[in-house]
């Protein structure tokens, strides 16, 4: 089992009650009761249109591995609260059971089952905090990389943000998750080395304030890395020193070798302003390639301002409210039990009731449809349906908006494609799992189904996500039911 960055065990990176109800399932017989759980999210952070699942290849490495070492099982005996039955069971701990899940980087919407669970009760209740962390992290910030992306316009954006990270993981995974929601690389080292998303940096204000002069510190940057010359020109004053000393620098060093591409970073100051006032240096003194970074606590509603504002701007550098999500930092995807079997296989849907309407679950082992327009190949609606229908899409499906039923639209010369792949069967992964510049091109290329409506920042349209007659037939009942019971108990 691969260790964290504190040597720990991740399998015991798990909440204290998943432990408890382990115990309980082995000391009521019910260990090898097989479950069914649901990963879905409620609400898109930012009132998005959308989000992007993210985090399926850690997760999978996290369920192949999953054990548990002598110091573990000691640790807990030391509780004093765990049977000892149990303990000897998980000496042998491993997952026997089945995963399915929407790939990494396909858009997903409320209430959809993004990753499904079949497996023994105790095997199942396991992966839940592991699972929702890898998933909520990542999703989220792949959501947001996107959404300052796409508010760039075409335009380069790098994640900055390691120093500001939530932890370790933090800024490691967050740069892959960045990447895939559409950055071009990271400020990070090591998400590099581990993940190959690729690193990029040249110069922080300490190098410029470590030489005698601004000059000093550009022309030896120019020299030691003529072909990656980026020169930071806000330390002092941005246009009477930066600006015309790192032209002085690429006049004196890269000039004569002959090399015209280069580069500038603003890190602080007007941005739409000087940008503007540094091209027309830049250009006229014949360093019309020369291109322009800026970064400083920008999100997508920062870039999209100075794009507005006509600002001279070739590439982004976003760090805390990228890595954070800091407008929204909570993704917000639960782990819900969703049926179990009895013995001969039969399966019973469970689902949970709350007087939040938004927390009532749906019940049963499902299934995800996204219904394509043959014409346009614009994604028109998801469709939530029992495992065992079969949606024919060569005949009409009227569909409901999911906050409106009386809203309907009928779907008509449509493919039906199935969301979720296999990931494991019988405890073997049989998912081929992508590399990360093919999950990163996928993702875009979904994206590029979705219509401009589903994709502005404001007010966005609502996708349809609708479910199918005999899910809602079935959930009708269970919540009939049990408004039955309810009133037998008073």
């Amino acid at each position: 089992m691969k260790k964290s960055a504190n040597g720990i065990n991740l399998t015991m990176l798990c909440d204290y009650y998943e432990l408890t109800m382990g115990n309980g399932y082995w000391k009521a017989g019910m260990k090898d009761r097989i479950s069914y759980f649901d990963v879905f999210f409620r609400s898109i952070p930012d009132s998005g249109g959308f989000a992007i699942a993210a985090g399926l290849e850690q997760i999978v490495e996290y369920v192949q591995n999953l054990h548990f070492d002598e110091e573990d099982i000691d640790y807990l005996r030391g509780r004093g609260m765990f049977d000892e039955g149990f303990l000897n069971y998980l000496r042998e701990f491993r997952f026997h059971g089945d995963l399915w899940a929407i790939p990494e980087g396909t858009p997903i919407f409320p209430g959809e089952p993004v990753i499904t669970v079949r497996a023994p009760a105790i095997e199942a209740q396991m992966l839940e905090t592991y699972m929702l962390l890898e998933f909520n992290h990542q999703s989220l910030i792949a959501t947001k990389a996107n959404r300052i992306c796409r508010a760039a316009e075409g335009r380069t954006v790098l994640e900055f943000g390691s120093r500001r990270a939530q932890g370790i993981t933090g800024a490691v995974t967050g740069a892959r998750a960045a990447f895939i929601g559409g950055c071009a690389g990271t400020a990070c080292t090591v998400s590099d080395q581990v993940y190959g998303v690729p690193a990029a940096g040249t110069m922080a204000h300490s190098w410029v304030q470590m030489f005698d002069s601004e000059y000093d510190a550009f022309e030896h940057y120019c020299r030691t890395y003529p072909d990656n010359a980026v020169l930071l020109v806000d330390t002092y004053d941005t246009l009477r020193s930066g600006v015309p000393n790192a032209i002085r620098a690429f006049n004196n060093v890269l000039k004569p070798l002959g090399i015209k591409k280069c580069g500038i970073r603003l890190d602080s100051g007007d941005m739409a302003w000087l940008t503007k006032c540094a091209r027309e240096m830049l250009d006229e003194a014949g360093w019309t390639e020369c291109r322009i970074t800026v970064s400083n606590s920008l999100d997508e509603r920062l870039i999209r301002d100075l794009i507005r504002q006509g600002a001279k701007i070739d590439a982004f550098g976003v760090g805390e409210r990228l890595i954070t999500s800091k407008s929204e930092p909570v993704f917000g995807g639960v782990y819900k039990l969703c049926a179990v079997e009895e013995a001969g296989g039969k399966r019973i849907p469970k689902i949970k009731i709350s007087e939040n309407v938004g927390k009532i679950t749906n019940p049963d082992f499902k299934k995800v449809y996204r219904f394509y327009n043959r014409d346009t190949g614009k994604a028109e609606a998801d469709y939530i349906c029992l495992r065992e229908e079969i949606v024919d899409d060569s005949r009409p499906l009227v569909i409901c908006d999911p906050m409106a039923r009386w809203k309907r639209k009928v779907m008509e010369n449509y493919s039906a494609v199935e969301l979720q792949v296999p990931v494991f069967q019988n405890g073997e992964l049989v998912y081929s799992l992508p590399t990360l510049p093919e999950i990163k091109a996928y993702c875009a290329a979904q994206i590029s189904t979705l219509w401009p409506e589903v994709l502005r920042f404001n007010n966005p349209h609502q996708y349809y996500v609708d479910l199918s007659e005999q899910l809602m037939a079935l959930k009708d009942e269970m919540l009939h039911n049990a408004g039955r019971l309810s009133k037998r108990a008073e």
